[in-house]
């Protein structure tokens, strides 16, 4: 919280969080466009907002994209503002997150990207993404592949059947830290573009961080489906790694 409260005492740090609030998914040029200073003073603020986890980047190629992460600011109203006022804030909370959902649904850019901190290694991560039977503990499906650039991959109910609910091709395979696959249904429409899904398995100190990035969502119900799936999912894999064990119920079955 310390991190939080000195990134957010810069004017020119709240200035950046106000341009990727307005516009997320932003290249360091975008972002340096309004700003009257060197790219080398932007990214020392930046490195800053990402220290306090108040900015996610995810890499395309050769752009690195910078996204606001809400997640410390909540906590800050959680801590210091909503206890004060809790029934009005919370109310204007939710207008906030659907205009703020509304908008990224608009952007050309990722449509969720997740962050999770592991204490685990990138192989472990690795290996917790793609065999089959470490899948179907924390996932209930099994994903199934050779995971080589071109092969199919098949995400596979894990109760014999060997139904696939979901189907895609593998785009990129470096192990083990970077992985993107398509995603569809079985039965899509062939002419229809899948959505796409990109693990990033980076270390972080003696942990990692994952950053999962899905794109190509069709519209905001899907987008906010995929939101609650991946949170659900990964949370799960979180305590797979670190205890051994799955939570004691699979968060997407119970009711909300």
């Amino acid at each position: 919280m310390d991190k939080v409260f000195k990134a957010l005492a810069d004017q020119t740090r709240r200035y950046l969080l106000d341009r990727l609030h307005e516009h997320n998914g932003q290249t360091l040029g975008e972002l340096c466009r309004r700003l009257e200073m060197t790219r080398q003073s932007a990214t020392q603020h930046l490195a800053v907002l990402e220290a306090a986890n108040l900015v996610s980047t995810v890499r395309r190629g050769r752009e690195k994209l910078h996204y606001l992460n809400p997640v410390p600011l909540n906590e800050i109203q959680e801590r210091w503002i909503d206890k004060f006022e809790r029934p009005r804030l919370r109310a204007l909370s939710r207008v906030r997150q659907r205009a703020e959902k509304a908008e990224e649904a608009m952007a050309d850019k990722p449509a969720f990207v997740y962050v999770i901190y592991i204490e685990s290694t990138p192989e472990k991560v690795w290996h917790a993404l793609t065999d089959a039977d470490i899948t179907a503990e924390y996932w209930g499906h099994s994903n199934v592949s050779d995971w080589r650039v071109g092969s199919p991959w098949e995400h596979r109910r894990a109760d014999g059947s060997g139904t696939a609910d979901v189907v895609g091709t593998v785009v990129e395979s470096s192990p083990p830290t970077r992985l993107v696959t398509t995603w569809a249904a079985p039965d899509a429409d062939a002419a229809a573009e899948p959505s796409r899904v990109t693990f990033d398995i980076q270390p972080h100190g003696d942990i990692v961080r994952l950053t999962v990035t899905h794109e190509n969502l069709a519209d905001e119900a899907e987008r906010t489906a995929a939101a609650g799936g991946w949170a659900a999912v990964l949370s799960n894999l979180k305590s797979l790694i670190e205890t051994g064990s799955p939570l004691p119920q699979r968060p997407w079955l119970i009711p909300q």
